[in-house]
């Protein structure tokens, strides 16, 4: 298994299956999802990525139309997205779970099998900023705020991943 440590920075050269999750998964997750495996293709890694939500009211539906707009202006596809619930499977799944908000951190640990080891952390300090969260656009309406963000942390992820 993989060796991590705490924190943004020590990601580990061995992840290889990411798994991206927040409320709803039609919103951020998808987007870190299409950011991500665009930055990485272009780094040249390969990675399984995918993304979930803690909700399932948006299971099998695609992305929110405005954040596909606003992915599509910067060069990212979403279309071919639908939305998923995290499950407690996925932990066995993926090498590293990473969630946008603490109230998506609270969730998914809550769903964490008993003597899983499988890291999960936040996405936005990966950015290198002072944030902890990346703002939900469904409630905020700043869906390029929240690309904009999910670009800088992929970016950085990436960096780490190499």
């Amino acid at each position: 298994m993989w060796k991590w440590l705490d924190g943004p920075a020590s990601v580990g050269s061995m992840t290889k299956r990411i798994l991206f999750v927040c409320l709803g998964n039609i919103c951020r997750s998808p987007a870190a999802e299409v950011v991500l495996r665009v930055k990485a293709s272009e780094a040249g890694l390969e990675l399984e990525i995918d993304s979930a939500g803690t909700g399932d009211w948006h299971v099998g539906e695609p992305p929110h139309p405005p954040m596909v707009r606003a992915a599509r202006a910067r060069g990212y596809d979403m279309s071919a997205l639908r939305g998923r619930q995290v499950t407690a499977v996925d932990f066995a799944r993926f090498d590293l779970i990473v969630v946008a908000d603490e109230a998506n951190l609270r969730d998914v640990e809550a769903l964490r099998p008993s003597g899983d080891t499988t890291p999960v952390r936040l996405f936005a300090p990966y950015a290198g900023g002072a944030e902890r969260s990346i703002p939900d656009p469904y409630h905020t309406g700043d869906f390029d705020g929240a690309l904009q963000l999910v670009e800088r942390a992929a970016a950085e992820l990436v960096a780490q991943l190499q």
